[in-house]
């Protein structure tokens, strides 16, 4: 097993870089045939999440495999190799192993414990074998994850600690309100028919919402969403699907709203938003821009703090009493700005000083014929040593003197209650996030998700599930190790049959009298110590190959007995085509 995973997500790398990264379904497609059809891999899977982006591959070549999957993740996804690398992280053979069991029960997921991430993973693996670029390894590896996610979740109390995005979601909207009475009797929209978006519509309807409006591009599949919402025995909910383009109209009465496409651009832009809210809210939803005036622009005799207008103040630099500052020389001054930090330059001492103490914002007062500022900070020359020495340097570099300024007191501009509630929960995201500045609407998207649940608590049964992937993976390594060498045993045991087959046909030969009766007895006992001779050996030998390090056993096996490398080779394929047989019979008994 040579197995080399690639990728990133919300633990790695920030929201917005995932964002960028994210891969169409024609793009993970193309990924996995350009995998397959590089020289390191002969087998791949993609596995593409809302916060997650991972390659899967069966490599030969370690470090050339790395390179070549980190170059294709970047050529698919439109980030450059540069931009992605510090991002990426990677995982090899048991590793790998224990980074997807660990994926599937939940504690890599965003909201640890999570149990939709099984879905994925399964439509990961689907679409690998409807591509034929998932063998052997992939398919086990796959099958087992969802086998050891199902046991994670059924053995443990993991699903306490943690529960769907969509639910995670929703308490955010709800600003820690029981999401039961905060979604009690209002309108949902729901962007979107796909897993994601069927949850999200289901979670609002067992939370009490009074109506689900369901838009999707395929009106079908959001009719058939609708009509199983609405024939659920557990809840009472209206349902109903609508096509994308009345998404404006229905947007105008929904109170919360939650969209989750495959789109590549925006579907809800901040201007749609607006004006879904704006008839609501009875004004305008663009906050209003208050500042305060420049820097420079006080007067040294103003007490107190800075007022607030609603206008940045239009006097020019140095237009107010108390400015020290001849603006007239200084903007002759070839080189220099006023407006920015302006280098005083020819300037008495004196002169300098009460200019920093007018940018300052300190009253003037006179301290033995020096103007010092009341309140300023004076810079100690022995404690302030390597500070001083730096600002000479800069005023020597530059020829500028830094102008120390004193930050405005940020103020805060009270917002009025949400009258619309938006959920996004795609990648790329479906959502302008422009949103967050219109008054009247609450979002959380991806980005505050992952900020919100870096703080969320870990449950004591995350403890178990990690010792039950640990087992796993042990017990996934070994069967693996087993199989390695189970050709080389068929091998040998074939070899063995055929060797006992031709040396019967010579004693039949040289005897030609011999009956039947005798000719069998014969035979058997040949066949028995042939049988006897290789137990011991092929079953020892399976034991060894299935501990660590034991790969090396087959390569022994056939040396010792010279196996022929084709017979191996056929054995595997031979395996391999009854795998894929057993697999697509499965597959098709579920549809059924």
């Amino acid at each position: 097993m040579s197995l080399l995973v690639v990728g990133l997500s919300h633990r790695s790398a920030p929201v917005s870089l995932l964002e960028r990264a994210a891969l169409a379904e024609d793009a993970q497609a193309k990924l996995l045939h350009d995998t397959v059809a590089v020289e390191p891999a002969t087998e791949a899977a993609v596995l593409a999440t809302c916060n997650r982006i991972e390659l899967y591959a069966d490599v030969d070549k370690f470090h050339a495999g790395v390179a070549e999957l980190s170059t294709l993740l970047a050529r698919h996804s439109g980030v450059g190799l540069d931009e992605l690398t510090p991002y990426l992280y990677v995982h090899y053979e048991d590793r790998a192993v224990h980074h997807l069991f660990s994926v599937a029960c939940g504690l890599d997921s965003m909201v640890v414990g999570e149990g939709q991430i099984l879905g994925q993973i399964k439509e990961s693996l689907a679409t690998a074998q409807e591509l034929h670029t998932a063998g052997r390894l992939l398919n086990d590896l796959f099958q087992q994850s969802l086998r050891v996610g199902k046991r994670a979740h059924s053995e443990t109390g993991i699903d306490r600690a943690g529960q769907s995005l969509v639910t995670f979601g929703l308490e955010q909207l709800s600003s820690g309100a029981p999401v039961g009475d905060w979604a009690k009797g209002k309108r949902a929209l729901v962007i979107g028919a796909g897993s994601m978006s069927s949850l999200a519509a289901a979670t609002l309807a067992r939370a009490g919402v009074a109506e689900v409006v369901i838009a999707n591009r395929t009106l079908e599949r959001a009719e058939r969403l609708a009509q199983i919402l609405t024939e659920t025995d557990d809840t009472d909910v209206s349902a109903r699907a609508v096509p994308m383009e009345t998404v404006p109209h229905e947007l105008t009465r929904a109170d919360v709203a939650v969209s989750c496409t495959g789109a590549t651009g925006l579907v809800l832009t901040a201007e749609a938003v607006t004006e879904a809210v704006e008839g609501r809210m009875g004004g305008p939803v663009t906050p209003a821009v208050r500042s305060v005036p420049a820097p420079a622009t006080r007067s040294a005799r103003t007490a107190g703090p800075s007022p607030v207008r609603d206008e940045p103040a239009s006097a020019g630099l140095g237009g107010e009493d108390g400015c020290p500052l001849d603006v007239a020389a200084v903007q002759g001054t070839a080189g220099f700005s006023v407006a920015g930090e302006a280098a005083v330059a020819g300037m008495a001492t004196t002169e300098l000083e009460q200019h920093a103490v007018w940018v300052d914002k300190g009253a003037v007062e006179e301290r033995g014929g020096r103007a010092a500022a009341v309140g300023a900070a004076v810079l100690d020359p022995e404690a302030e040593a390597e500070v001083i020495s730096a600002l000479v340097a800069t005023v020597a570099t530059s020829g500028r003197i830094p102008e120390r300024r004193r930050p405005e007191q940020a103020v805060e501009i009270p917002r009025p209650a949400p009258v619309l509630s938006l959920l996004d929960l795609a990648m790329p995201r479906d959502i302008d996030a422009a949103v967050h500045r219109l008054l009247g609407v609450r979002l959380v998207d991806i980005e505050s998700l992952a900020e919100a649940s870096a703080d969320a608590p870990m449950a004591t049964d995350v403890d178990q599930v990690r010792r039950i992937v640990a087992d796993e993976v042990a017990a996934f390594g070994a069967a693996q190790r087993a199989a390695h060498i189970t050709p080389t045993v068929v091998a040998l045991r074939t070899m063995a049959a055929d060797v006992v087959a031709n040396e019967i046909a010579r004693l039949e030969g040289r005897l030609p009298g011999l009956d039947h009766k005798h000719r069998a007895e014969i035979t058997q006992t040949v066949r028995r110590v042939v049988d006897k001779l290789l137990h011991a050996p092929t079953v020892r030998v399976k034991q060894l190959a299935a501990e660590p390090g034991g790969a090396g056993y087959a390569d022994a096996l056939r040396t010792l007995f010279d196996l022929d490398p084709e017979t191996v080779a056929s054995v595997s394929r031979a395996d391999d085509t009854k795998r894929t047989e057993n697999t697509e019979n499965a597959e098709n008994r579920g549809r059924a």
